[in-house]
């Protein structure tokens, strides 16, 4: 890799001025880097979208897109900030720039440019080794886990088949047989009937939700116009929808944002269905790889590989490093006791299913 430039530095452009088609080019471009994601999430956290350039004041090296949110008076920036349902962001970058070096000059202007209190950054091909010696500091929340499942979608689909475990591979064969159907939904219904399922998941596990229902309904509305968006629903055979999954992608990646299903079909196996129809969807469509939207160990009979994606962190002061250390633990808190007073109110089934993420 060639050495970076002396004076790399992003500079700030109008949000209304970036070409997207140029951004897209990018090797490194992805789901989280479009211009309809960063705006679903300038809605739903208040945020402002940022656009920046890198550049040594001639020439392109990389760009940037993420949020800063104001807090008390004091600016965040986010790429991402935890509770965005959004697992990373981060740069893009041409293959001959060090990455470290376009993190650190990323700080640079967190600090500087934008005057920013705090700075975080997960960026899917930046790993700690490039930012060693640089000042940031690992994202280490409670419950927080930098581990995902990738499938690899370029693959034939027999291969993808074959590379589940028997048992995965059985599930789907059952539930057709049994009957179970997938329609891809574009309904005003689709919201309120996932939020609905995966409240009573969250419930019966002591917890609520992170998020509202408006958040899937802006997700819906910002992703699915552009083409970036699969909502699933899977019935069984009476016609009853038992099960549904929601499934963004754009550039080389598709997200499994969040499932769920209902204890009484189980035996239908209607996730495995929706995972299987999922992936041959967007690999039809020329998406290379699948998130399965963090670590949990079921996810590991789909036939991915195991990838950590660190999160870093850097703040202007002690202070504020304390203080965003200590937010997650009151989120967890205030989960838990939302959870106990909501448990057994919501009157859908119990048992297991599919969690989407929280991050």
């Amino acid at each position: 890799m060639a050495a970076a430039p002396a004076r790399l530095m992003f500079r700030q452009i109008p949000w209304k001025h970036l070409d997207w088609d140029e951004s897209a080019a990018y090797h490194d471009y992805n789901l989280f880097h479009s211009k309809a994601w960063i705006e679903f999430l300038a809605e739903v956290q208040r945020a402002e979208p940022i656009a920046a350039i890198l550049t040594d004041g001639t020439n392109e090296y990389g760009r940037f897109v993420g949020l800063v949110v104001r807090r008390m008076g004091m600016k965040f920036l986010g790429c991402p900030l935890p509770g965005w349902t959004t697992p990373y962001m981060g740069m893009n970058v041409k293959p001959d720039i060090s990455r470290g070096d376009a993190a650190n000059a990323l700080a640079n202007f967190a600090f500087g440019g934008l005057g920013c209190v705090h700075f975080e950054l997960r960026d899917r091909w930046l790993q700690e080794s490039e930012v060693a010696g640089l000042g940031f500091g690992l994202r280490e929340d409670v419950g927080y886990d930098d581990r995902t499942f990738e499938l690899d979608l370029t693959q034939s689909e027999d291969s993808l088949f074959k590379g589940m475990d028997s048992a995965c591979r059985r599930c789907i064969r059952q539930g057709e047989k049994r009957g179970v159907t997938v329609e891809e939904a574009t309904d005003d219904e689709f919201a309120d009937e996932f939020y609905a399922q995966i409240t009573d998941v969250f419930v019966r596990q002591g917890l609520v939700p992170t998020y509202s229902a408006d958040r899937v309904k802006a997700l819906i509305r910002h992703l699915q116009p552009a083409g970036q968006l699969l909502l699933l629903r899977a019935r069984n055979a009476a016609g009853v929808c038992i099960a549904t999954g929601i499934f963004p992608a754009a550039g080389d990646v598709v997200l499994f944002w969040g499932g769920a299903s209902l204890k009484e079909h189980q035996n239908l196996r209607p996730n495995e269905t929706l995972h299987w129809y999922a992936m041959r969807y967007w690999k039809a469509r020329g998406i290379a790889r699948y998130d399965m939207g963090g670590y949990m160990e079921y996810k590991r009979k789909y036939g991915g590989a195991e990838v950590a994606i660190p999160g870093f962190r850097k703040s202007r002061s002690q202070v504020i490093s304390a203080a965003r250390s200590l937010a997650p633990r009151g989120m967890r808190a205030k989960q838990l006791v939302l959870g106990r007073v909501y448990r057994g109110r919501i009157p859908h089934s119990d048992g297991p299913a599919q969690m989407p993420i929280t991050d």
